[in-house]
């Protein structure tokens, strides 16, 4: 890493994968921004962060006025981790419902297109530029019961991998990549299920998202390891 600390953005940090990221981080020297939608549990997980601010994601008014007052307060950042999401299944295809394709559309898709929007300038013009997001082995391996899951996914690796064609014409540093999971556990890696992916795992990936190596994952899904 550099020797000024990194500005880190996590989307969606008071999740147990955002609050491991968020220590592992803090820990590695980095500053953090966490980003949640709810004041209340910001404050009560991630009191060890530079800042916490509430913010509606899927609002790009709401985005682009707090990414104003983060580049009044911190300057721009070098690093977006967005870890937004949920999941939604079904019965089939037949089973794959408006509601769910609704609600997956706009915490996992709008909220990547709304934050990445507002700071991908921020990113080009870092000295190390980062973004990562969150996706699954579903993208590949489509099931009727997981369609809708499955293709809101596979829209943000696509949406990802426009960030990394940018950067590898404008940020010679650059990195944007998707990690791949089956599953996340919010268990110790010791008590994590078979196939599952603990987020002390995700963590590790998250200080390592900022080395020099992964620079060469622009672009690339990276699948992070299974208990």
């Amino acid at each position: 890493m550099n020797q000024t600390p990194r500005l880190v953005l996590i989307a969606g940090a008071t999740s147990a994968s955002g609050i491991a990221c968020a220590q592992a981080l803090c820990d590695a020297g980095v500053r953090v921004l966490a980003v949640g939608s709810n004041q209340e549990r910001l404050d009560e997980r991630l009191d060890f962060v530079e800042a916490r601010i509430e913010c509606d994601l899927t609002d790009f008014a709401a985005v682009n006025k707090m990414a104003q007052a983060i580049h009044a307060s911190y300057g721009p950042i070098d690093g977006l981790i967005h870890l937004v999401g949920g999941w939604r299944g079904g019965k089939s295809i037949v089973g794959q419902s408006d509601d769910d394709w609704d609600f997956l559309h706009r915490t996992v898709l709008t909220t990547l297109r709304n934050t990445t929007r507002a700071f991908v300038d921020d990113l080009v013009g870092s000295a190390a530029g980062r973004l990562a997001i969150v996706s699954a082995e579903a993208v590949l391996n489509p099931t009727p019961s997981n369609a809708n899951y499955g293709a809101i996914k596979a829209a943000a690796e696509h949406w990802v991998n426009a960030i990394a064609r940018l950067f590898s014409k404008n940020a010679e540093n650059a990195s944007a990549l998707s990690w791949v999971v089956k599953a996340l556990s919010d268990k110790s890696p010791e008590d994590t299920a078979p196939g599952q992916t603990s987020v002390q795992w995700l963590a590790e990936a998250a200080v390592e998202l900022l080395s020099d190596g992964a620079i060469a994952l622009n672009g690339t899904r990276l699948p992070l390891r299974q208990a």
